[in-house]
C-alpha cells in the first residue's frame, strides 16, 4: 500500500514512543503469555490471522481496550497488515496507561513471510 506523507509522519511520530518487535520475540512473548491483539479490520482478520491471535480493530480500540484488557500491566503485542497502525494503535494504549505495549515491525505480511503459524478461515467461510 501507498501511504501518503501526512499518515507516514504520525506512525514515525508514534515509533518514537513505541517499542517495536520482531516476529520472533512477537512469538515468544505469545508463548509466555503475552496477549497478542490484530488491529486489523474485521474482514483482514477473517481473511487469516496469526495463530492465537485476538482481534480489537484499529478503529475500535480506544474505545474497547479497557474492558477486554482490563489490567494495563498486560504484556500486549500488536500487529496490523505492516506494522503502521499497530504502532499508532500502541501509542494510543500507552497513552490510556497501559504499560507493556509493543508493535510488531511488519506486521501480518512479517507473520506470514516467517512461516509463524496462522488461522485461515474454512474455504466455504471465504465465499460468503
Amino acid at each position: 500500500m501507498d501511504h501518503t506523507p501526512g499518515f507516514l509522519k504520525l506512525v514515525d511520530d508514534a515509533r518514537t514512543r513505541v517499542r517495536e518487535i520482531d516476529v520472533d520475540t512477537a512469538r515468544a512473548r505469545q508463548a509466555a503469555g503475552a496477549r497478542l491483539i490484530d488491529v486489523r479490520e474485521d474482514l483482514e482478520y477473517a481473511a487469516g490471522h496469526a495463530a492465537g491471535a485476538e482481534h480489537l480493530g484499529k478503529g475500535v480500540i480506544e474505545r474497547d481496550a479497557e474492558r477486554r484488557i482490563p489490567d494495563p500491566a498486560t504484556e500486549i503485542v500488536l500487529y496490523c497488515g505492516g506494522g503502521y497502525r499497530s504502532a499508532l494503535a500502541a501509542d494510543a494504549l500507552q497513552r490510556m496507561g497501559y504499560t507493556n505495549v509493543a508493535s510488531m515491525a511488519g506486521g501480518w505480511r512479517a507473520w506470514q513471510a516467517a512461516g509463524a503459524p496462522v488461522e485461515m478461515p474454512a474455504s466455504d467461510e471465504v465465499a460468503r
